[in-house]
């Protein structure tokens, strides 16, 4: 089996270090975090019974599960397996003390010692990290590339988690210790394949041509063509009978085709249809000649299908005649004639006909022979009967492709020489970030200003209306966010005494809950200030105000908030504003919002701090310190100054900032973006202090405010609808923090959450409807 290195193990060991490092600096702290230890009570309330279920787990990360594992590969006669099983476990448990002896023991929490029915260790502490977890991670990490079949991966990495979750429930470790064991082990596996190599990480010219000659296509040459880091090998072969043939050598499984870009469609605010789902590269491979044998049939130009193979114990393989030319992605904008324009309409055309759709129709999917004609290739998407959407969504595709190479004008104009007005209409409504892949955006050297371009001229050669904005909820978007917020509800109350939180909730004041209501209302009218400020053209301030009443809807139902700059750039598009402007005034009002909310983050961990109100919070601080924050900036420097940084952070940086210095010069729009923006957080934060008051609880209205900034903040990094979860989490660890009991914590943050965030989306609906009814958006 051929082994080798691949760089996708350095970019995990560095992931895994960088865990590792950060879980090490919190664990120095002295005082065990609240939540945490409530974590660790909840696994001991699960039934004794299964006791003996979890010591059997354990013994999988101890010297018996090394010993048990490189048993069993040398009598598979995987000797090299066994070897690095046996090395990669050792040198984990090794390190695991190693680290502990470094950072300490962590102790064990007061409230542990007086709780019945808890198991803990001797009075040296809790080790750090969990070696149990360590040792499994590591050899479940090392032997993943040798599990053919994807199930049997998952199968290995839940063995793991057990194995965590036994070492908590057994007493053994805190949460923490455990989740940075686990992460332990990952890199130290990553570190064993940059040592010793691993299969699957490259398929050699040797292999390829053993498998054709096992095919008996017998080969006299084969010379590597394309050699993409995580994308395909490619070869180009020639046979004894003269035929030259193109060889793709599928090394994994395509991103697009995988389970986390179908989550992350299922999250997606827009009705665009998945690409197939395709389960093993080799799967990949039978898909793509299928569709490309059923667009021959229906006349389509593409490189003809010979073989499909598999290397032994290696990638699939899809072999294809080579047809001699130069991609489309390599011509330049005076080399593409109106010639090949329209011949390569007359092919999409052609797809459409046949009710096959592409889905992944780039610039480097179009082939252009010695005579000017197209050739369509790269199927792995395609779809055979497709419907009207699917192919709705190759027509954007195609629209965006030849515009990067042409230019917008002369991809429309293209278009519609080839194309009735009816067959390019329904792509109006995909010419929008959301609806097209990464990929195809990609292509573009500014998608901000050049994809509202092609889709107003679009609609304005084919006298076509730009579609309005559609509700971006969709009912699996709905269901997911139902079942999160009830983990969300149910679980955190169970951090700490959910008949304590009923009880705070019935005897709160009323009238407090009905002021924290109040505040949420109010807090969307100066969002409307904020937005007006934002925009150099006059927005109608009611008909504003109700559009981002309408946000609360779409916008606080939607990854990332997507819906708020949907149906904000849909109304002022409604207005008269041309998009690209329109994404600006979004971009801008989200800019100086988070420009606002990070000093107020910063004035409130610096005023909390000064106040005295953190007696019991320990921050950590030495070299270790030191040496994590000199490593991420040195990482934060290489990002930004590589090309990636600079194209995606730089450039759209220094954009922003020249808009808020221009906001800046005028006064009265500065007041009104900073102003209402400032006015929205602070008057949200308002919202918490009058549920703390609800409750009885008296704290500095200013640290409350803090607090919330900070949730608020940091909360809604993460890609999920209204940071539910992670926004809750640290408000209430804030709320501890301060010194508010956790049961008045939780009851708290979770009943301002819902007064003031939540319960604004039910008129948002409302209002969403009476806004599309009258076409405002």
């Amino acid at each position: 089996m051929a082994v080798g290195r691949h760089p996708r193990d350095l970019v995990v060991l560095f992931i895994a270090a960088a865990v590792v490092v950060l879980c090490s600096l919190a664990a120095r702290v002295p005082v065990v975090n609240p939540v945490e230890a409530a974590i660790f009570q909840q696994f001991q309330q699960i039934p004794p019974a299964s006791t003996m279920v979890w010591r059997v787990l354990s013994w999988v990360g101890s010297w018996a599960g090394i010993a048990a594992v490189a048993a069993v590969a040398l009598y598979l006669k995987r000797i090299r397996l066994g070897l690095q099983c046996a090395g990669a476990g050792v040198f984990a448990w090794g390190l695991t003390w190693a680290i502990n002896d470094l950072v300490g023991s962590r102790p064990v929490p007061a409230e542990l010692l007086d709780a019945a029915g808890v198991r803990l260790v001797g009075p040296e502490g809790f080790a750090f990290p969990a070696p149990h977890a360590a040792v499994a991670a590591a050899m479940v990490a090392v032997a993943t590339p040798y599990l053919l079949k994807a199930r049997y991966r998952g199968v290995a990495w839940a063995v793991v988690v057990l194995v965590a979750a036994a070492d908590v429930y057994l007493g053994n470790s805190l949460p923490l210790s455990a989740f940075a064991g686990v992460f332990l082990g990952w890199g130290i596996g990553a570190l064993s394949h940059l040592a010793w190599g691993a299969p699957g990480r490259r398929t050699s010219e040797a292999a390829v041509r053993r498998a054709l000659e096992r095919a008996g296509l017998s080969p006299v040459q084969t010379v590597p063509i394309r050699a993409h880091l995580l994308g395909p090998l490619e070869f180009g072969v020639t046979t004894e009978a003269g035929d030259r043939l193109r060889v793709k050598v599928v090394r994994r499984l395509h991103r697009r085709a995988g389970p986390w870009y179908r989550l992350r469609r299922l999250l997606a605010s827009l009705e665009v249809e998945d690409e197939p789902r395709l389960s093993t590269p080799y799967q990949e491979t039978e898909h793509e000649a299928l569709v490309s044998l059923f667009a021959q049939r229906a006349g389509l130009r593409t490189p003809p299908i010979v073989l499909n193979c598999e290397v032994r114990h290696g990638a699939p393989l899809l072999i294809r005649r080579q047809i001699d030319g130069r991609k489309l992605a390599n011509l330049s904008g005076e080399e593409i004639d109106e010639q090949l324009l329209d011949a390569i309409w007359i092919q999409v055309g052609a797809l459409g006909e046949a009710r096959i759709a592409h889905h992944d129709l780039r610039t480097k999917s179009v082939l252009v022979d010695a005579k000017g004609n197209p050739w369509l290739l790269n199927f792995t998407f395609g779809v055979i009967g497709a419907s009207a959407a699917r192919i709705a969504q190759d027509l954007a595709e195609a629209l965006v492709s030849l515009a990067s190479r042409v230019g917008v004008r002369r991809a429309v104009r293209s278009a519609c020489r080839n194309l009735s007005p009816d067959q390019l209409e329904p792509a109006l409504v995909y010419l929008q970030p959301l609806a097209l892949p990464r990929p195809i955006r990609k292509q573009l050297s500014d998608e901000r200003y050049v994809l509202p371009d092609l889709r107003e001229t679009l609609a304005e050669q084919i006298d076509r209306p730009i579609p309005t904005f559609r509700s971006p909820l969709r009912p699996a978007t709905v269901v997911g966010l139902l079942l999160l917020a009830g983990a969300v509800y149910t679980l955190l109350p169970q951090l700490s005494s959910m008949r304590a939180v009923i009880d705070s909730l019935w005897r709160a004041n009323w009238v407090w809950l009905a002021v924290a209501t109040v505040t949420g209302l109010v807090a969307i009218v100066l969002s409307s200030v904020s937005i007006i400020g934002s925009s150099a053209t006059p927005l109608p301030f009611w008909r504003t105000t109700a559009v981002q009443l309408a946000a609360a809807f779409t916008g606080r139902t939607t990854p990332g908030g997507v819906g708020f700059f949907g149906i904000n750039i849909a109304f002022m598009e409604r207005l008269g504003i041309r998009r690209s402007s329109a994404v600006g005034v979004t971009v801008l009002n989200m800019a100086a919002t988070s420009v606002i909310g990070g000093v107020w983050c910063l004035i409130g961990v610096l005023g909390i701090g000064a106040s005295g109100l953190l007696q019991h919070v320990r921050i950590p601080h030495g070299w270790p310190v030191l040496l994590a924050a000199a490593c991420v900036l040195l990482a934060a420097t290489a990002v930004l100054c590589s090309p990636m940084g600079r194209r995606k952070f730089v450039r759209p940086g220094l954009r922003v900032t020249r808009e808020l210095v221009g906001a800046l010069r005028q006064p009265v729009r500065a007041v009104q973006l900073f102003g209402g923006a400032t006015g929205y957080l602070v008057m949200s934060g308002l919202g918490l202090a009058a549920t703390l008051a609800a409750f009885d609880v008296h704290v500095p209205v200013l640290a409350v405010i803090g607090v919330f900034m900070i949730g608020q903040t940091l909360g809604h990094i993460a890609p999920i609808p209204g940071g539910l979860g992670p926004t809750e989490a640290l408000m209430i660890a804030g709320l501890t923090a301060l010194g508010t009991a956790p049961t008045v914590a939780v009851a708290t943050v979770l009943t301002m959450r819902l007064l003031t965030y939540w319960l604004p989306v039910l008129p948002g609906i409302a209002t969403f409807r009476y806004l599309q009814h009258h076409g405002i958006v």
